[in-house]
């Protein structure tokens, strides 16, 4: 039997922010990150709820054309094995999700709490929390440098769309 996944997605639409998506039921469950996942423990990053997509969309890359919601380039970020280390959709249900991540720069275990008593019921915090892998030191700058082999207009290039000069 296949390992479930993850995927985070850089996404370059309005504002900068990544999309974290595990697979759990058959759909990608999915965040949007506004800062970034965090190695380091002590960040507690704020992840808002969005609509699940579907598993085919883990492995998409490309421009978001400008009329549709979310427009602008998306690359993958990271991706690997996801494990829950609960039941995951009852671990929802009840607002708390813990897992490990096997990705090439997110490794480990993590978690997903549902923030109460405010906002729309759809904000979430993701955290790092302490094993081997936990980083104090850790920056998202140091780790987009070293995730990209080729820079995002490489990579969204066979997606752009071509202007005339």
């Amino acid at each position: 039997m296949d390992r479930a996944r993850f995927v985070v997605h850089e996404h370059h639409a309005a504002h900068l922010h990544y999309d974290l998506r595990l697979e759990i039921g058959g759909v990608l469950k999915s965040w949007a990150v506004p800062k970034g996942p965090s190695m380091n423990p002590a960040d507690k990053r704020l992840a808002i709820a969005v609509e699940d997509h579907p598993l085919e969309y883990g492995r998409f890359e490309g421009i978001i054309p400008a009329e549709m919601y979310g427009a602008g380039p998306v690359v993958i970020w990271d991706e690997g094995p996801f494990e829950p280390l609960e039941d995951p959709e009852a671990a929802l249900e009840k607002g708390r999700l813990s897992f490990r991540l096997e990705g090439k720069i997110l490794r480990g275990e993590f978690a997903l709490a549902r923030m109460k008593g405010r906002g729309t019921g759809k904000e979430w915090l993701l955290m790092k929390k302490k094993d081997d892998f936990a980083d104090a030191g850790w920056k998202l700058e140091q780790a987009l440098t070293a995730a990209k082999h080729r820079t995002l207009q490489e990579r969204v290039a066979p997606a752009m769309p071509h202007r005339a000069t």
